[in-house]
């Protein structure tokens, strides 16, 4: 009986942990969802899975790299993987979707701008996408290399490829 409660301490004491863990990088996850998801519904449905995947995998997290590195690798997988699933489906269009009303000229030429990047930024391949999130994250290449698995000198070839596409489609626009 003392052996059940002391599992049950442990699976609340990782629930709780876990739980604040997400509340602290759940803008990490809503940017992956922004990144891989076309519209709310999908976005919604991106982020429950990752949610789903970062609790099954949470017990196997052994504290080698940060959190959020452990959080981005598990997210961008989940995306990818979800990626496939969505590229099989059949795809209907979204009729009901909500145009915000903008009325700040400010907000609205950042908005404007914003979209642009995004639009821009939907031509990449998911790898390219996946760089372009984390370095707008502000993340270091070192913690691009463990999150992504691709070396330095790729990396940084890759970013300034990148950076090249996204002028050029940002340009044309």
């Amino acid at each position: 009986m003392l052996l059940i409660s002391k599992k049950k301490l442990r699976i609340e004491e990782l629930k709780d942990t876990f739980v604040k863990l997400i509340k602290e990088h759940e803008r990490l996850i809503f940017k992956v969802c922004h990144m891989y998801a076309d519209n709310e519904a999908d976005k919604q449905d991106l982020f429950q899975e990752i949610l789903i995947q970062l609790w099954q995998g949470y017990p196997r997290f052994r504290g080698d790299a940060k959190f959020s590195t452990w959080l981005f690798q598990v997210a961008i997988n989940t995306a990818l993987s979800n990626l496939k699933k969505v590229k099989r489906a059949v795809k209907y269009e979204n009729i009901d979707a909500v145009v915000p009303v903008i009325t700040d000229t400010d907000y609205r030429e950042e908005q404007e701008r914003s979209e642009q990047l995004y639009k821009a930024i939907a031509h990449l391949n998911e790898i390219e996408k996946a760089i372009v999130m984390l370095y707008l994250e502000n993340k270091t290449y070192e913690e691009m290399e463990d999150i992504l698995g691709i070396g330095s000198g790729a990396l940084r070839v890759k970013m300034h490829r990148i950076k090249e596409k996204l002028r050029q489609l940002t340009k044309d626009n």
